[in-house]
């Protein structure tokens, strides 16, 4: 019963469309308010309401693509989520001063795909096939 009114909470407070994406992305409906959102178009929500969220559920992230895995989330917003910094990237004073020492954005993993990084080896072959020298025969 307690499912069902915080269901129809969320329902009410997010709407019709949002409830029913919620539902098919992330399998619950959630409703919190809105924390910030990354260069990926990902948007991170936070309820510190004890009667409607379990502890330890009450920060997530809605994921901007369907075909999602883990390093799509960049490693400031990953810190909130897990928990090791209490305020988000948006309204912790040293994440806002602070600039990457890569000076590049953020990209996920792409292992396993297309775009993946391949090596070429430029080193010499420890073993080497067998040439044999063709001398020519005295006539």
């Amino acid at each position: 019963m307690v499912s069902l009114i915080r269901t129809l909470r969320s329902l009410r407070r997010v709407g019709v469309r949002e409830w029913w994406r919620q539902l098919q992305y992330i399998g619950d409906a959630k409703s919190g308010r809105f924390v910030g959102a990354d260069q990926f178009g990902n948007r991170y929500f936070e309820n510190l309401n004890p009667e409607e969220e379990v502890p330890g559920r009450h920060r997530w992230v809605d994921l901007a693509q369907h075909e999602y895995h883990a390093s799509q989330v960049p490693p400031e917003w990953h810190s909130w989520i897990s928990h090791i910094r209490k305020d988000p990237p948006t309204e912790d004073n040293v994440m806002k001063n602070l600039s990457p020492p890569w000076k590049a954005p953020w990209v996920e993993n792409l292992t396993g795909t297309r775009g993946a990084f391949k090596t070429y080896n430029t080193a010499a072959p420890k073993i080497n096939a067998w040439e044999p020298k063709v001398a020519p025969r005295g006539q």
